[in-house]
């Protein structure tokens, strides 16, 4: 079945209880908020804090269906979803699926020119958009030429080249518009890039998004009783599809603004959260925090919290052994995916594996696996190979580019671009990777694009950026520099030459030295890892 129907259910079922709690922990003392549609102002609270039951979550989502509907948005057009994790941001996302058209999520960090890129590629109908977006869409606005529709969700006023989310819905019908979607429909794109940094567009349908949900729960088992903490950006399937957990079994779940270790803490405590997931930078920074002593667990009411995973880069086995002395009771779980596997899941370790800390585990619940050489031959366990996937999860082709999906779908299968080697055990562990993305935080950086930047400096003569080892990141990015002849050229430079990129993108190492390129003219990598990071540097995971 589509997975409105989950939502519908929930509504009937569970109507009053609580599905949605927005915390923001530094939300100004006074501000004016939208509630039930109406304008209120919000004071006193440190923490601003926001609730929606099951039956406001849908009833919403219809007010946007029908609104969408009444625009000629419906099975086949698509709505793209420009926002920061907030109250709204789910019911607009259903409000999409309800109609039969497609949601198309946008990473938050996107440049002007990369959503343009992105509204382009997916030929998007209609573009959602928060506060901190007006001056990106602003600046493309006069280009969205094939976007006939801008909606603003925010506070204050709309910006004049948008409509109001709040006005255009608050007089549209609230029950369901009962357009007939089916598994086969197509419901939603996402977006991943490779080495080259251009965004590919990835098309799933409603099966693909329930057999999230099954996955999930599956691994997780979760249940009505069950509070979800999720941290992570929603357009993020890691994010979304962790939540389908919730989703499924029609428990809460609690989107926090914000990843400071007492943040999290309190959440957990205030609103009894039992399932948190987190990124690596996250559980170091409450472990460095507890280590200092500047928190103690005694403070919180944490009993209730019983399970912790991870997932979207490496998971360093001292981490783990770090958390379960703090926190002996929890189970750990780590998850493998890509947005082309419908994030989350396709691989994972599972909470009774703790043992098996290091690998990303075994083949997920309705999932497939093999390990392949180049000739696409399976390889002895044992041995490396490319790691491919299989199940009702997999995408259906990336969008408007047929080559890229004739080269990673093969009769059915994934193949994931990620080195890997499975035990004596049946435990599969990623060992190398093709592509050259380098994960931070989380977070994927590209290096074609920072080397792009860089090599507009007028005294760099080359430029290759890597990907090095962190503690805390996972990896962070180093770029080595070759400096024209007679020029010369200082960190600081280069530095201060970087501010015009996004922050998450500069590099946090300079090197200046020759740029090594083979006979193609290709840059030599492999190379600059082993002398700038070291051999054995540990390819970092494509997991959600």
């Amino acid at each position: 079945m589509p997975i409105t129907e989950l939502l519908e259910k929930n509504s009937r079922l569970y109507g009053k209880d609580s599905a949605l709690v927005e915390l923001n922990p530094e939300a100004h003392p006074r501000r004016v908020v939208w509630k039930e549609y109406n304008l209120i102002e919000a004071t006193g609270a440190s923490t601003f804090r926001k609730e929606i039951t099951w039956e406001q979550f849908n009833e919403r989502a219809n007010r946007f269906a029908n609104f969408l509907l009444s625009r000629n948005i419906g099975k086949g057009d698509k709505v793209a979803i420009l926002l920061m994790n907030c109250l709204e941001w789910l019911p607009i996302y259903f409000g999409v699926l309800k109609t039969g058209a497609l949601a198309v999520p946008l990473n938050f960090r996107y440049a002007a020119d990369e959503i343009n890129y992105c509204l382009s590629l997916a030929e998007v109908d209609m573009l959602v958009f928060g506060p901190e977006f007006i001056g990106r869409v602003e600046e493309i606005a006069g280009n969205l030429s094939k976007t006939r529709t801008l909606i603003y969700v925010g506070e204050g006023s709309c910006p004049t080249f948008a409509e109001d989310y709040f006005k255009v819905t608050h007089f549209c019908r609230d029950d369901n518009p009962d357009i007939e979607i089916t598994d086969d429909d197509y419901a939603a794109i996402y977006f991943s890039s490779g080495t080259t940094g251009f965004p590919k567009a990835i098309l799933h349908k409603h099966k693909s998004l329930m057999h999230s949900c099954k996955v999930e729960q599956n691994h997780h088992g979760q249940t009505k009783d069950d509070v979800f903490l999720c941290i992570p950006p929603l357009y993020h399937t890691g994010a979304k599809m962790h939540w389908f957990g919730s989703l499924i079994s029609g428990g809460k779940a609690v989107l926090l603004k914000g990843t400071k270790p007492e943040d999290v803490l309190n959440a957990v405590s205030s609103e009894k959260c039992t399932i948190v997931w987190l990124l690596v930078p996250w559980a170091q920074d409450i472990l460095n925090t507890l280590d200092r002593g500047e928190l103690k667990l005694s403070n919180y009411n944490l009993s209730q919290w019983r399970l912790m995973h991870i997932g979207a880069q490496p998971v360093p086995k001292s981490l783990i052994t770090r958390w379960l002395e703090y926190f002996p009771d929890h189970q750990y779980d780590t998850n493998y995916g890509l947005s082309e596997s419908i994030g989350p899941g396709a691989v994972h370790l599972g909470v009774e594996n703790v043992h098996k800390v290091g690998a990303i585990g075994v083949p997920g619940y309705g999932w497939q696996i093999k390990i392949v050489d180049p000739e696409g031959n399976e390889v002895t366990r044992g041995d490396v190979g490319e790691l491919c996937l299989k199940g009702d999860g997999v995408m259906e082709c990336y969008y408007n580019d047929a080559a890229a999906t004739a080269a990673t779908l093969k009769d059915g299968w994934l193949f994931t671009g990620d080195m890997a080697m499975q035990d004596e055990d049946g435990f599969i562990y990623l060992v190398d990777r093709k592509k050259d993305v380098i994960i931070t935080g989380g977070e994927n950086l590209y290096p074609v694009q920072i080397e792009d930047f860089i090599s507009a400096h007028p005294a760099v003569k080359d430029v290759a950026v890597i990907g090095l080892p962190d503690a805390r990141l996972g990896e962070i990015a180093a770029a080595i520099i070759s400096v024209k002849e007679g020029m010369k050229c200082s960190e600081e430079e280069i530095n201060s030459f970087c501010m015009g990129m996004p922050r998450y993108k500069r590099p946090r190492k300079i090197f200046f030295a020759d740029v090594p390129r083979n006979p193609t003219g290709k840059i030599e990598k492999p190379l600059l890892r082993k002398i700038y990071g070291g051999e054995g540097l540990v390819a970092s995971q494509n997991m959600s």
